[in-house]
């Protein structure tokens, strides 16, 4: 086996999911081929040397359907020779994609990828792809499916988490985001969106709310109570598969859950003789990668499982690794992963996460792993995990070791 290194990695800034949001008229086609565009021309890249583009995408339908990845490469100034390969699993899709593209460079097939994906949740509503597992009831009935919402308000409960611990991370998501967006920490990686003109159409991550504080998120409603205790009644159905909790609490809303927004990330990705071949200087070696099946109700534990699973496949242990980027898709999630690992806060989401800055499904686990290695050669750290938790119970993680 070879080995695989990552030469780039971009994003675009994270716009408002909705029709006010600053992207809201840019396709998932168009914003996807300007992060191709943004690999080629700051790598001076020779695109006949890519043998693919796999792209992240959870909703695959519509203008997002019918192999975005290949619509994307045409869109782009990418050689049509470049094929494309969408795949899909829901929020980790865009890790997924750089994970099968190392995978392939260390087996051989080819030298270079470029992989990541893409969300516009203003465009495409999230779930209006439609999903077996909820709809059908011969399923949805065997696996006791629940919302995300419930199954984030589950983790709290079975693990002990207030809404005070909740409100408390979201506020600190904030507070990190503001710092290290004063602090220009992104600036390595953003790529601004511009329209055909030429003029900027966002150059920084509109969701934020950086002004959130404990009172303010006091003051709002639990987003899944009513759909928990009212009719369908999924709390009934989470009590069904766990019958030692009493209640639900419900603790998540939409302050210290995860923004809906529209974005793209992008990882040029390669083998040691790609860089050498085309002058390129290596950041980092993708160490290993991981993804596991788990519980499909409380469904957002993942991160857990993966990350034992890619430590013992690597022989590493927590304490090896000196930086971490849990996805923020709800509270619960980063601190049932803190409180399992026993890791300090201080080691987990430094610059913010998806509380913040937003969620764009198909992309984020892009994201996450570029800011990981911007945040590790700024504070001079060596190892770096990432990890998300997924839809219907996974888990993805990736660990990377800088050059």
């Amino acid at each position: 086996m070879g080995e695989a290194y990552i030469y780039d990695a971009v994003r675009t800034p994270r716009g408002k999911g909705r029709k006010d949001g600053s992207l809201h008229e840019v396709t998932s086609a168009r914003l996807s081929a300007g992060v191709l565009n943004a690999i080629k021309e700051r790598n001076n890249l020779d695109t006949t040397a890519v043998e693919d583009v796999i792209w992240g995408n959870a909703t695959q339908v519509a203008e997002q359907g019918g192999c975005l990845a290949r619509t994307a490469v045409l869109a782009s100034d990418f050689d049509e020779r470049v094929p494309g390969l969408s795949i899909n699993r829901f929020c980790a899709s865009g890790l997924e994609a750089v994970n099968l593209a190392a995978n392939q460079v260390k087996g051989g097939a080819g030298d270079a990828y470029v992989a990541g994906g893409v969300e516009m949740m203003g465009r495409v509503a999230m779930g209006s792809d439609g999903a077996a597992i909820a709809v059908d009831p011969s399923i949805a009935m065997g696996t006791y499916f629940v919302p995300q919402g419930i199954s984030a308000d589950i983790i709290a409960t079975e693990y002990g988490f207030s809404r005070d611990d909740a409100d408390a991370l979201a506020v600190e998501s904030q507070k990190r985001a503001k710092e290290a967006w004063d602090d220009r920490r992104f600036d390595n990686s953003i790529v601004p969106v511009k329209d055909r003109n030429g003029l900027t159409i966002l150059d920084n991550d509109e969701y934020m709310r950086p002004g959130t504080d404990m009172q303010s998120l006091g003051g709002l409603k639990a987003s899944f109570k009513d759909m928990g205790e009212t009719m369908p009644g999924f709390d009934k159905v989470a009590l069904m598969k766990y019958p030692h909790l009493e209640r639900i609490n419900h603790i998540h809303h939409a302050g210290n859950s995860s923004g809906i927004v529209d974005g793209s990330a992008g990882v040029l990705i390669g083998s040691k003789e790609f860089g050498k071949k085309h002058g390129l200087k290596a950041r980092a070696r993708i160490k290993a990668t991981a993804k596991i099946g788990t519980d499909p109700t409380i469904m957002l534990t993942g991160p857990v499982p993966v990350t034992e699973k890619i430590l013992a496949d690597t022989g590493m242990a927590i304490s090896d690794i000196e930086l971490f980027e849990v996805n923020e898709a709800f509270s619960s999630v980063v601190l049932r992963f803190m409180q399992a690992f026993d890791v300090d806060h201080g080691r987990v989401n430094v610059n913010g996460g998806s509380i913040a800055m937003g969620h764009p499904l198909g992309a984020t686990g892009a994201i996450i792993l570029g800011t990981l290695l911007d945040e590790m050669e700024r504070s001079d750290r060596a190892t770096g995990l990432a990890t998300l938790c997924v839809a219907s119970g996974m888990g993805a993680a990736t660990i990377i070791e800088r050059v």
